[in-house]
């Protein structure tokens, strides 16, 4: 073993030691609750599958699929939830070990990492970039993270709950000195938690509801976001003091918030209705308001501070006084009246806007806030008193933090963003002019026609719907969608809902269409050339991503709408989604028509006079977008993040990087200090040769017709698809409100990309996030002698084909080919399954080969050596889990619908995604 290596296996010992010790205890609560037998049947599962992935043992093999295709239905679903248990203690495990690399590097003060703000202000002050110019980015700036709500997720809140206690229990090992009886009973902790966690049901017994997605997307705040984004604005304020006067106690603007889909996306979901956006709505303010009453609460028993002692401001005195506490044992103390006084007014606010108090109750009546600025306001006021009478150092704890929460968060907590099918809102709105216009047949007019239909209207402040007249479910509640959001910025401000989004954008008129519903209910006001909300157009499929640039340029081409795009400031969002042009092109077209429509909005959008934030559709899978977030960032073209982006968070995504707190609040880090480097600090790989571009073209247009040969073109895919996946389990699988196709077919073009994707992860293929590469450089090699050496320096100089590469890298290095043959055999027709996946095999080698050869590697994943040691740890517990799954699956197909075979097949999805992490 080299020295470098025996460094990196030390750096691990702590990883490996959390992971016996937790691996440990499971098995000690496996024998404890299910039996002797039981755990020596696990533990030999568990050796021989090791042996299997360590030696390439194929007796191991051998032996291992013997083992687990003989399992009785109970021994079926121990050896499931063991091994699936097991993948999400290593999870919670490795998390801990960045934590505790973090800390290490912190302690020896080393320089900060990639990816950090302190290394991102670093290297803008090397770069002689001005104080000025990184004011002016705060002022500019938007990062908006919004989660959402999709099928990939399948883990359940309490079994979450359960996780975040047995991390706590780890941290707090690595954080104090134990004496030996505290280590002892933190041990005891820790069983009490895997115990927990293994006598808690894994599945949901039915479907999810929208609110209920809404109640588990809200844990999340309560696990992070609320407490780490304050205190992640206050460490960084802390640090851009240190580098001069200028930072002196300056407060940055509310530049990253968060957003949301969980409600408000009705794109292909019939349950999300007008009462769900209000009940959300509702649930979200709840969430903000008690972390505020709770938070107050503690300051004012905190702010204790005697007026005989220390001076308060005219405007504090006067706050204390406005009070409702005249108890006269505080009658000194002008603070902590002052606080009671904004609690009270707190509890009135929550009563106001959601129907009844919550928290405790206040000291006596007080007048509501009207908005969340007044209350930031009061807030101010204790903040300056304590600045101008020497107590500043009581200003920056608890204070300072909920002041920027409340900045923050508002009343809302997370803006919703509002989506929906432009197909649907084209009917809509056809109905209502049919409804004023009898006659008039607005589908039937080309997309010069209705644009023009769509102007005439849009210029008069006439509104169309009439309660007269009796319209079709679907109008009816697209109109009242529309009526809660206007009456949702009355109650809680209109930062609560500020964006809305049209699927499948193809034209101009899908954007008018939306503009003219926005005018029925006032938030389009034609009269003062404004609007409340931004229209924000989806580009989805290849066709139009390819169509992007001049959509936007007609648009921005009409006087009315550009006077609307004025009143939001010159700014318009532009959406990109990465999963139905993957699906509809494949991985390496899809990224490439993104970066080229990029490009070409960029152009249009200057040309304009228009400031663009791009909003990415990003999943968790590589399939989907994927991939780490600092490397995408820093990837897109010169010029097109400008400040400002938005990406989604999804599935389960969201839980591996906001469960825990502290890799919350470095995953939110990670979003400002690429977004930040990529506004401020010249990347010349950002503007690639012309050759590489053209390059791009080639490879992308040879792997277009290999992805779509094989989905598309290829006799009896649909049907291989369904059967060699667990796609037809996934959607009876109860983890999400949203169906798994958008019509009830069993075609390729109609099903989701989320289950699409997820179902070629389970089966340890994960085709979507590779096909099509080794072709492309096979047909590219054959036109172009010197094509292989044109290929390596793309990889080492243009930052957007390599992080292409290493999405795809990561991707490649948790398939298995040989695991996926076990599936492919459950497609009953063998020359259908002669005729396909020959060629998926021979695809998968083709790529890998190309991957190596460009990027120099000997391995998969040489230049990501932790991620490469985290993936071969997985394997031997993913292995067993793939087996058992592909012989439910025949049990199952071939007629055993007994519930324990569901279950069995269920558990196992949950398993293999928590070890894969990022396939969905």
């Amino acid at each position: 073993m080299s020295d470098q290596a025996k460094q990196e296996a030390a750096k691990d010992l702590p990883l490996k030691e959390d992971i016996r010790l937790l691996g440990r205890i499971l098995g000690d609560t496996v024998r404890a609750q299910e039996g002797e037998a039981a755990f020596d049947l696990i533990e030999r599962v568990r050796q021989t599958s090791i042996r299997f992935r360590r030696d390439d043992d194929i007796a191991a093999r051998r032996e291992l699929e013997a083992m687990l295709d003989s399992l009785s239905r109970d021994q079926t679903i121990h050896v499931v939830r063991a091994f699936s248990y097991f993948s999400h203690l290593s999870n919670i495990a490795e998390d801990q070990h960045h934590i505790r690399r973090s800390r290490m590097h912190a302690i020896a003060g080393s320089a900060p990492r990639e990816g950090t703000m302190a290394r991102a202000i670093e290297a803008a002050f090397e770069a002689g970039v001005t104080n000025e110019q990184i004011a002016d980015f705060f002022e500019e700036a938007f990062v908006g993270p919004v989660l959402t709500a999709h099928p990939t997720e399948v883990s359940r809140k309490s079994i979450l709950n359960c996780q975040l206690k047995i991390a706590q229990f780890l941290d707090a090992r690595d954080r104090i000195q134990m004496t030996p009886e505290e280590i002892e009973e933190n041990d005891a902790a820790l069983r009490r938690a895997v115990l927990t966690m293994w006598q808690t049901r894994m599945l949901r017994p039915t479907k999810l509801s929208v609110l209920d997605e809404v109640d588990n997307g809200l844990s999340y705040y309560s696990y992070t976001f609320l407490r780490e984004l304050p205190k992640l604005y206050v460490a960084l304020e802390n640090l851009l003091a240190k580098h001069g006067e200028t930072w002196k106690n300056m407060e940055l603007p509310a530049f990253l918030r968060m957003g949301s889909w969980i409600g408000g996306d009705r794109d292909g979901n019939p349950f999300v209705t007008a009462d769900v956006l209000r009940e959300a709505m509702r649930m979200q303010s709840t969430v903000a308001l008690e972390f505020y009453l709770h938070e107050l609460h503690i300051l004012g028993s905190e702010l204790s501070l005697a007026q005989l002692l220390v001076s308060a401001s005219d405007q504090l005195i006067e706050l204390a006084n406005l009070s409702p506490d005249k108890s006269p044992h505080r009658s000194d103390e002008p603070y902590r009246r002052a606080l009671a006084g904004i609690y009270a007014r707190m509890s009135a606010t929550a009563e106001n806007l959601l129907g009844h108090r919550v928290g405790r109750p206040p000291v006596g009546q007080a007048e509501p806030y009207a908005s969340a600025d007044e209350l930031a306001a009061d807030l101010e006021t204790v903040h300056r008193s304590l600045l101008a009478n020497g107590s500043g150092t009581l200003a920056q704890g608890r204070l300072r933090r909920i002041r920027r929460a409340v900045k923050v968060f508002g009343f809302h907590l997370a803006a919703i963003d509002l989506r929906q099918n432009s197909d649907v809102h084209e009917r809509t709105v056809a109905e209502l002019l049919a409804a004023v216009r009898p006659g008039f047949d607005y589908r039937a007019l080309d997309e010069e026609g209705r644009i023009a239909a769509l102007l005439e209207e849009l210029a008069t402040p006439r509104p169309l719907a009439s309660p007269f007249v009796q319209y079709s479910d679907e109008t009816v509640g697209e109109l009242e969608i529309f009526r809660a959001a206007a009456e949702a910025h009355r109650l809680y401000g209109r930062d609560c809902i500020h964006n809305v989004i049209i699927s499948k954008t193809d034209g101009v008129s899908d954007m008018l269409e939306l503009a003219l519903l926005l005018k029925e209910v006032g938030l389009l006001r034609p009269h003062e050339r404004a609007i409340d909300v931004n229209i924000v157009p989806l580009f989805e499929t290849i066709g139009d991503l390819q169509a992007a640039s001049a959509t936007m340029d007609r648009l921005f081409a009409i006087p009315g709408y550009r006077e609307l795009v004025a009143s939001r400031g010159d700014m318009h969002e532009v959406m990109l989604g990465y999963s139905d042009s993957n699906k509809d092109g494949g991985f390496m077209t899809s990224g490439w028509e993104l970066y080229k429509a990029e490009i070409q909005l960029i152009e249009v959008f200057k040309r304009h006079g228009v400031k663009m934030r791009l909003f990415h559709g990003r999943g968790g899978s590589v399939g989907r977008g994927g991939g780490p977030s600092y490397q995408a960032i820093l990837a897109q073209p010169g010029g097109a993040v400008q400040g400002k982006i938005r990406l989604t968070e999804q599935g389960e995504v969201i839980s591996s990087k906001y469960a825990n707190p502290e890799v919350g609040q470095r995953n939110l880090e990670v979003l400002a200090a690429a977004t930040f480097e990529a506004t401020l600090l010249a990347h010349p790989e950002a503007a690639p040769r012309a050759e590489y571009l053209e390059v791009m073209d080639r490879l992308s247009e040879h792997a277009f017709k290999a992805y779509r040969g094989l989905v598309y073109e290829t006799e009896g895919f649909e049907k291989y698809f369904w059967e060699s996946t667990v796609i037809s389990e996934i959607a009876n699988l109860n983890i999400g409100s949203r169906p798994a196709s958008r019509k009830k077919t069993t075609a390729i073009e109609d099903l989701r990309a989320i289950p699409w994707v997820f179902s070629w992860a389970q089966c340890r293929l994960m085709l979507p996030g590779w096909f099509g590469f080794g072709a492309a450089v096979r047909a590219f090699l054959a036109e172009r002698p010197d094509g292989m050496q044109v290929l390596q320096s793309m990889h080492k100089e243009w930052s957007f084909f390599a992080t292409m590469l290493s999405n795809m890298d990561m991707v490649l290095a948790k398939s298995d080919i040989a695991i996926a043959s076990r599936y492919a055999a459950l497609v009953r027709d063998e020359a259908l399954r002669e005729a396909i996946f020959p060629r998926i095999r021979a695809e998968h080698q083709a790529t890998i080969d190309a991957l190596l050869a460009i990027t120099g590697q000997q391995e998969l994943l040489d230049g990501n050596p932790l991620l490469k040691r985290s993936i071969r740890n997985r394997f031997p517990y993913l292995d067993p889990l793939n087996h058992v799954q592909v012989e439910l699956l025949h049990r199952y197909r071939d007629g055993n619908e007994e519930e324990r075979i569901k279950r069995g097949i269920h558990l196992s999805i949950n398993g293999i995604a928590a070890g894969l992490r990022n396939s969905g």
